[in-house]
């Protein structure tokens, strides 16, 4: 059992809990997940550790509420338990080695962004930050990332904060104006990152891109994260979940995405109609 310490909801949909994990505190790095079942008859759900601290014993998770699970995580508060938590699991993000680094970070993918931005700023990199959602209501993490980042800039679909446009503009923006990356590293939906692939591509920088959202198990036996890298087939859970994204198939792992839709819906309503019944 793991103690929920603290809950906050960062906007309409998404979540941040900071949880009593000690033993996974000690060994966590930026990139890594965990694997997580709320109660006994719940499903297992891969989720980035956002953030961790090991004198203080805890681990920090951040979630959209978009499917059944999620749903019922978000039911839980403060002093309430999750039932099962294991990791960490997943390859650890290489940090070493790159000065100057750009980090692009699209709606909830700004969760897993976070930790990464903050290792390579301690370790002294310069670090300039881009962070995209579709409107300010649905905004997280600015001031932490404007805590670990030389540059932050944030925008919204619509304009309604800050800077309009995707993220990719301000990108193509600042490599027209001289910016020099070693890396860029992008995580959010499949067509941003794709769309920053396209952008770095033209400019032969080296883009890593992270693939944790398509994780179902996350050991490698369901066989659902599968994506093809260079022609090869990986397991994002256990080869990831971090690749080279200029050698990633993203049409091949958009149309996969698509699979569970129908199925992540229904199991959605149903633990709607379950909590509307307690109620």
């Amino acid at each position: 059992m793991f103690k929920i310490l603290y809950k906050k909801i960062l906007n309409p949909t998404v979540t941040l809990m900071k949880i009593e994990a000690p033993l996974i505190a000690k060994k966590a790095r930026a990139g890594q997940f965990i694997i997580l079942r709320v109660d006994q008859n719940g499903e297992r759900i891969p989720l980035t550790i956002a953030d961790y601290d090991s004198k203080e014993n805890t681990i920090t998770i951040i979630f959209q509420i978009v499917g059944a699970t999620t749903l019922k995580l978000n039911q839980l508060n403060q002093n309430d338990f999750i039932l099962d938590i294991v990791g960490p699991l997943g390859n650890l993000t290489e940090t070493e080695g790159y000065q100057n680094v750009a980090i692009i970070g699209g709606g909830v993918g700004c969760a897993i962004a976070y930790p990464i931005a903050k290792q390579f700023y301690l370790q002294g990199s310069h670090v300039e930050t881009i962070i995209g959602f579709r409107n300010k209501d649905l905004i997280i993490l600015e001031d932490e990332f404007s805590k670990v980042s030389h540059q932050l800039d944030v925008l919204t679909d619509d304009g309604s904060y800050h800077k309009k446009g995707f993220v990719t503009l301000q990108l193509e923006e600042l490599l027209k104006q001289n910016h020099h990356y070693d890396l860029v590293m992008a995580i959010g939906p499949l067509m941003m990152m794709k769309a920053v692939c396209d952008v770095t591509k033209k400019y032969n920088i080296k883009t890593i891109v992270s693939m944790n959202s398509i994780m179902i198990d996350g050991t490698g036996m369901c066989g659902c994260c599968r994506l093809s890298v260079a022609g090869k087939t990986r397991f994002a859970c256990v080869d990831g979940p971090d690749f080279d994204g200029h050698l990633i198939d993203f049409d091949e792992a958009i149309e996969r995405s698509k699979m569970y839709i129908s199925t992540e819906k229904k199991a959605y309503d149903h633990i709607c109609n379950l909590l509307k019944e307690e109620k």
